[in-house]
Parts: structure tokens; C-alpha cells; sequence
């Protein structure tokens, strides 16, 4: 919802607000809004008016605005559209109850709708603070028109609550009066809000307000067509996709898929790659497809890969630092050694990676001393009976190489990929009658400790000639 609220805003030059609504204090977490600005911050969905920043409609947590909203409380109180309602919790859960075992309509039977505290309190299921409730007219309107819909029809409600107990308003009073104080001229919202406009509307016409314009967006898919759920599918975290290593950028676009036509070029092809800026840029609300689409994680992997290779590599190296801090390959503030290592290591593996989270694993090797390298279990496996053999030669052919000269490293050393592949390939390819696709597996294993690793011939070059050897001897030794 952000990012087509975010796009549209864009485009007609208006103001993007972020307000916290907090006044379901049972669900109340306090590291929730930290994590808001963190994950859209992450994504450049930036606001423009919001409590981290403030803006001329502040505060902007609701929790802070509890002496706005009770005027407006009053007023539908005072015009009879609202009521006080002392009924216990529990009395509640046995009238709906009896209401499900019946097959009656569920709602609140207004019990005390009418009654002052005086007359409710000789009743059973009596609370001493009391809640206010709408009353809900026969005639309300159940229809109303969606600016990505049309016209769209939604369920009769009941009388639904609107202050609670604790003095804090719920969801559909705060929203309500905020957006009226706010300015908001369009409300961007899931599907699953339809069945709670019309109350809405109603709150807006007894209070005499102009109603913004609504846009309810559809509900992400699983693959099998069910609804997304948190608990059941972590793909509806957006912290998530940055730990699994996903570009923000990448998810941006994907997101707008999901909702939205690709882009067209001169042309009229479709271009499923394209910036939020060229999003906002053509964003129109009747291109938004209401049914609800497929998460499909495949097109997200690709579009990932896309942008990973369309990065400069020295921005690439640093997208990848986070990921190989966590991983303990590399610490805080690495040396400038380091940073010109990782930057020739990511040359070799940006177009092999699909997430950022891939990069501990192959960038690893040229951070840990040679001595501390370890051979993994199915690299070691698939060593074939000629291995040292193959090792052999390559610590003869490689000790030859004149590790003196101009470097293209900068080293002052001769050693570069093309004279060891030279090398290599003429003393096991020609020299042992090997296979090329086969003669380079146990030199790679000793290389990285790994079944799959970055291009060998490339990555002796960047370890050096005195690693490289090294590392040939310790695997043939272990042989």
C-alpha cells in the first residue's frame, strides 16, 4: 500500500504522510514504529510528513492525539448517531454465542442503546466504564465508489464500536478524524477494509466532513491461492527480504508487478524492469489489477539477479558487506586491503549471485588464513583416484611461474589469471590427458574448500601465488 500511495503522491506533487496508528494498545509493540522506518527507509519510500519528522498536522501517533478525536466523540453523541454501551465483556462473548448457535446475524443487539447508567446497571453483564458505539441507521449506505473498483457493494455493519473503555478511539473513529485534520484526499488500504467503509462514510457524513477518496487494494496470494499470513509464511515480513538478501530496489519493482502492468518502451513492449520513478511517473489507479495476485518468489529471484548485475561492482562490494559482517568473514571497518580484496572477489561472483546472502560462502576464502581453510564434506567427496596426480602437477606447473614483474594486482608480481590457466591447462589437460571439465575440480576444493567457487584461474590470482601453493599442498597432503 506504501508504494502506490508513495507513487501516486509522487506524481501529483502532494504529500506523502506516515501516522502511527497505535490505538489498539493490546497489540501495541514498542519496537514496531523503529521497524517501520527502518524496512520503508530500507525500500526509499520515503514520507513527508511523519513523527520521526513532523509535518504541519502533528503529532502523528494517534496515541498522542487522544484530546482530538473526543470533540468529534461528543458530537455523534450529543446528535444521537452514538450511544454509551455498559455491557462486560463477557456478556458479549455469550450474546454472540447464542447468536452462532441460533444462525442469527452477529452483532451488537443494543442492549443499551437508549438507556442511561442508571437503567443498564440493573441488568446483568453491567460494566462501570462504558464504551460508545454508532448507531447504525436502517438506511446506511452500503455502496460507494472505489477509485480502483468502480462501484463497489459492502456488508450492513453493526453498531460498531468507536471509543473503548480505556479512552483510546478505535481504528475507524481515529482514521476517520485524522484524515479530515490531515488533508488526506486518498486512503490506500487492503481489500479486507471494503466491509468497514461504510461505517466510515457515515462518521464522515454526521460529522459534516468531505469523505477522501478510497482505494482498496488486493490481498497478495500464496501460490496456492490462499491468503498471505504472517505467522504461516515469513514472505509477509518485509525484514524478511533483507535477510534473505534481497535488493530493496529489486523488491520495489517486484511489488509493483504484483499489482500493476509492466512499463511499455517506444515500441509497446512490455518492460518488466523498471525504477520507481518511472512507476510514479505513469502511475495510473485504473491499470490496478483488484484481483489478488500470486506471490511468486521465481520472478522475484530473477528480477533480484537482474538488478545484482546491473550494479558498479564498488557498489556491489558494499551491498555485500552487512552479509559478510554477520557471517564473521569480515569485521567492522575493514582495511583498505580488504576493500580492494572484496571488490576484486565481487568482480568474479556479481553475475553467479541471486541474493546477497550467497556471498559469505564464496567470498569466505580469501579472508581466512590458509591454514584455517576447511575442506567441505561433498567437495572432499567427489575427489576422484587421479586427484593427486592433478595436484601434483599444478604445484610443478604453478612453482614455475616467475612470481617477479609488473603485477597486474599492483603487487609487484607477474602472477595473473591468464598464465596460470595457460600453465595449468598444459600440464593436466595436455600433460595428463585429463578432461578440461574435469582436470580443475580438486584444484578448486584445495582453492576454496568448496564443490562451487568463484572462476579458479581468476581467483589464484587475487590469493596470491604464496596461498594459492599453499593451499594445493595442504589438500594433496591430506590425499
Amino acid at each position: 500500500m506504501s508504494l502506490f500511495n508513495l507513487a501516486f503522491a509522487r506524481q501529483q506533487g502532494g504529500q506523502f504522510v506516515l501516522r502511527v496508528e497505535d490505538t489498539d494498545r493490546a497489540r501495541f509493540r514498542e519496537d514496531s514504529e523503529a521497524q517501520l522506518y527502518d524496512m520503508l527507509g530500507w525500500l526509499g519510500l520515503h514520507w513527508d510528513e511523519g513523527p520521526d519528522i513532523g509535518g504541519p498536522y502533528a503529532p502523528y501517533r494517534q496515541s498522542e492525539r487522544l484530546d482530538t478525536y473526543r470533540p468529534y466523540v461528543e458530537r455523534l453523541i450529543e446528535s444521537g448517531h452514538a450511544y454509551y454501551c455498559w455491557c462486560s465483556t463477557e456478556r458479549l462473548a455469550q450474546m454472540r454465542d447464542v447468536q452462532q448457535k441460533t444462525k442469527q446475524p452477529t452483532g451488537y443487539d443494543r442492549l443499551c442503546h437508549g438507556k442511561t447508567r442508571e437503567e443498564r446497571a440493573a441488568l446483568p453483564g453491567f460494566s462501570e466504564t462504558p464504551v460508545v458505539r454508532m448507531l447504525i441507521p436502517d438506511d446506511a449506505p452500503l455502496v460507494f465508489e472505489d477509485v480502483i473498483r468502480g462501484t463497489v457493494s459492502a456488508p450492513r455493519p453493526d453498531d460498531q464500536v468507536i471509543l473503548k473503555a480505556d479512552g483510546f478511539p478505535t481504528y475507524h473513529m481515529a482514521v476517520v478524524v485524522d484524515d479530515h485534520e490531515m488533508g488526506i484526499t486518498h486512503v490506500v488500504r487492503g481489500e479486507e477494509w471494503i466491509s468497514s467503509t461504510p461505517k466510515h462514510i457515515l462518521l464522515y457524513r454526521w460529522l459534516g466532513l468531505e469523505a477522501p477518496k478510497f482505494a482498496h487494494m488486493p490481498l497478495l496470494r500464496n501460490t496456492d491461492k490462499s491468503k498471505i499470513s504472517k505467522r504461516k509464511n515469513p514472505a509477509a515480513r518485509l525484514t524478511w527480504f533483507r535477510e534473505q538478501g534481497y535488493l530493496p530496489e529489486a523488491l520495489v519493482n517486484f511489488l509493483a508487478l504484483l499489482a500493476y502492468p509492466p512499463q511499455q518502451d517506444a515500441e509497446g513492449n512490455d518492460v518488466e524492469v523498471f525504477s520507481f520513478d518511472d512507476f510514479s511517473r505513469t502511475f495510473d489507479w485504473s491499470k490496478v489489477n483488484p484481483i489478488g495476485p500470486i506471490f511468486d518468489l521465481k520472478k522475484l529471484d530473477w528480477l533480484n539477479g537482474v538488478y545484482i548485475r546491473s550494479l558498479d561492482v564498488g557498489e556491489f562490494a558494499s551491498r555485500l558487506l552487512p552479509y559478510l559482517e554477520e557471517a564473521g568473514v569480515l569485521f567492522g571497518n575493514p582495511s583498505l586491503g580488504e576493500l580492494g580484496r572484496l571488490k576484486l572477489v565481487a568482480e568474479l561472483i556479481q553475475t553467479r549471485m541471486a541474493h546477497l546472502t550467497e556471498a559469505p560462502a564464496l567470498v569466505g576464502p580469501f579472508f581466512v588464513a590458509d591454514d584455517q581453510l576447511e575442506i567441505a564434506d561433498d567437495a572432499r567427496a567427489q575427489l576422484k583416484e587421479d586427484s593427486p596426480r592433478v595436484l601434483d602437477a599444478a604445484l610443478h606447473a604453478l612453482g614455475d611461474i616467475d612470481d617477479h614483474g609488473p603485477g597486474v594486482l599492483g603487487t609487484g608480481s607477474a602472477w595473473h589469471a591468464p598464465v596460470i590457466e595457460a600453465a595449468l591447462r598444459e600440464a593436466i589437460v595436455d600433460g595428463l590427458g585429463i578432461k578440461p571439465k574435469f582436470a580443475f575440480g580438486p584444484l578448486r576444493t584445495a582453492v576454496s574448500g568448496q564443490r562451487i567457487s568463484p572462476p579458479l584461474f581468476e581467483s589464484m590470482e587475487i590469493l596470491g601465488k604464496t596461498s594459492t601453493l599453499a593451499r594445493l599442498r595442504a589438500l594433496r597432503d591430506s590425499l
